[in-house]
């Protein structure tokens, strides 16, 4: 049977109680995404990098069914997450929060791979092509996808003669867009869509942004729950609940096949067919 509940006022109406999977969720715009759920009677499993964050994540969302452990820039700990996921039953909405930011310094993964990129993107893929299709799929971007390239030349920056943050952590924004549109259009029986929550002062996003910080979490909550007629949508992009047009190249399939590409030949795990 469904129910549908008041999903706070400023979020709309709920679907039946869900069941949700939250990365990077142990503080942040995650954890506050996952209490706003709890809060109104959803089944939130959180995640965290190690033990540590997930006694924190426990301590702060104490209603949580529980906390996924492992480190999302290791390819081998993505699919640890994704067996423990899988394991646990099937989610209605997965919402891939996890992110570092562009204040990040250079990192090489035990991969090989660029730390940013790993997180940031090729978590996001191959929790997708692991985790059982849930009914929803929600991906964190930025306002600075805007300023990023889809070219796939160097993503890794092995070959440039310096680290840009700022344009590796707007590229890397750009291609989760371009993950979101390319699942919503091959999975056409799931809902994928992009959102950003705008700047605002999380321990990412820094003291001096500007944005509102209580509007920052609903966005995603309300994709990932709502059956409010504008979030029952595929292949779009968010911010504050309302459409916003993306970067042109989002919408382009051969972008979006590129990068699919790329991603399952890191990983050696190709997007599975239509679900």
């Amino acid at each position: 049977m469904r129910i549908t509940v008041r999903f706070a006022t400023r979020v709309g109406k709920s679907i039946f109680m869900a069941r949700i999977l939250i990365t990077g969720s142990s503080q942040g715009l995650g954890l506050m995404a996952g209490q706003l759920l709890v809060r109104t009677g959803h089944n939130v499993v959180l995640h965290a990098r190690n033990e540590r964050r997930a006694m924190d994540a426990r301590a702060a969302l104490p209603g949580a069914e529980d906390v996924l452990v492992g480190d999302l820039s290791s390819i081998d700990q993505m699919g640890w997450v994704a067996e423990q996921a899988n394991a646990s039953g099937r989610f209605d909405a997965v919402i891939h929060n996890a992110g570092v930011g562009y204040a990040e310094r250079r990192a090489v993964t035990a991969d090989g791979l660029n730390r940013l990129f790993a997180i940031n993107v090729l978590a996001p893929y191959l929790l997708t092509a692991l985790i059982t299709p849930p009914d929803r799929l929600v991906y964190l971007s930025s306002g600075m996808h805007q300023r990023g390239s889809a070219d796939l030349g160097d993503p890794q920056w092995r070959n440039r003669w310096w680290w840009r943050s700022r344009q590796a952590y707007s590229d890397s924004k750009l291609f989760d867009v371009l993950l979101a549109f390319g699942v919503a259009r091959l999975w056409p029986r799931v809902r994928s869509n992009a959102l950003e929550p705008g700047w605002v002062p999380t321990r990412m996003g820094g003291e001096g942004a500007t944005d509102d910080l209580d509007q920052g979490h609903i966005t995603q909550a309300w994709l990932a729950v709502s059956d409010d007629a504008a979030a029952d949508v595929t292949g779009e992009y968010f911010f504050h609940r309302r459409p916003l047009e993306p970067a042109p190249v989002t919408r382009d399939v051969d972008a979006q096949e590129a990068l699919l590409d790329y991603c399952a030949g890191l990983t050696r795990t190709p997007l599975p067919a239509m679900v």
